[in-house]
């Protein structure tokens, strides 16, 4: 089966981790027959010029879209959806590492199920060094499962889905909603009805620490979160209860200090072991 992998690269982004998360694109077990890549506004010289070595020594693999300035990485992604050319597309973040077998997991997944329209997996996460995991961020395999951690929690690891992008487009695509882009669109294919799924597997190798805990803390975070949950509410998602308790955790959640969010993360939000 033939399916895109769809990244998307702003000017704050790693050269060393984009090349590392290509790498590892690049060496799958599973092949892509196209990496869609879009430039979300003028990049640094660094990463423009990774990204013209990697297109040079892969021939026609890479088709490079660049969008004139920042827009985000909602209306980002929604341009990149409807450029990839294969129903298939796999999602892949500039600064992480998919395991070797990755996509070969999920073809078999989508092989075996033609309703099949979103596949995900779990995540093992990293500070420095790949080889020390800190935690694993475990999802629910189900559909049934996923419905109901979803009321609570983005349901799927982002940088570990793959879909089918007539499910995509029909649910709205992605769309501008800060912080929480990704867990919108899953909200809208899940009130839509389509299959989904995660398999048990670690999928993606991901960077977190301080610049993970520093994106989801502040003033800005909070009301991003409220903002969201509002919708959520409103689209009937969830219940008058579970708004004001949600608000309330993800309020405190958000301006707690650092030292106290890793502490939850890692005691209550992340795994120690998972099997594989």
């Amino acid at each position: 089966m033939e399916f895109s992998v769809l990244m998307s690269v702003y000017y704050k982004e790693n050269p060393e981790y984009l090349k590392l998360a290509l790498d590892s694109v690049l060496k799958q077990t599973a092949t892509a027959a196209e990496i869609v890549l879009i430039k979300d506004g003028p990049l640094t010289q660094e990463l423009d010029e990774v990204i013209e070595e990697y297109d040079k020594k892969y021939s026609g693999l890479f088709r490079i879209f660049t969008l004139e300035k920042n827009v985000g990485l909602g209306k980002a992604l929604n341009f990149g959806v409807q450029q990839c050319k294969y129903d298939l597309i796999a999602r892949m973040d500039t600064d992480d590492i998919a395991v070797p077998n990755r996509f070969e997991l999920q073809i078999k997944e989508f092989a075996q199920d033609n309703t099949l329209a979103l596949c995900g997996g779990q995540i093992a996460e990293f500070e420095n060094d790949s080889q020390i995991i800190s935690g694993y961020r475990k999802v629910p395999l189900t559909k049934a499962a996923i419905l109901k951690f979803a009321k609570k929690r983005n349901p799927f690891n982002h940088m570990t889905v793959m879909f089918r992008k007539q499910s995509i487009l029909e649910s709205g695509n992605y769309q501008d909603m800060p912080c929480f882009e990704d867990y919108w669109l899953w909200v809208r294919i899940l009130q839509k009805g389509y299959a989904v799924k995660n398999v048990g597997q670690v999928l993606v190798q991901v960077r977190a620490g301080t610049e993970m805990l520093a994106r989801r803390s502040g003033w800005e975070y909070a009301k991003a979160s409220f903002a969201f949950l509002q919708i959520l509410y409103k689209i009937k998602f969830l219940s008058i209860m579970e708004f004001y308790c949600l608000s309330f955790l993800k309020f405190i959640i958000a301006l707690v200090p650092k030292y106290i969010k890793s502490k939850i993360y890692k005691n209550c939000l992340r795994e120690r072991f998972i099997k594989q």
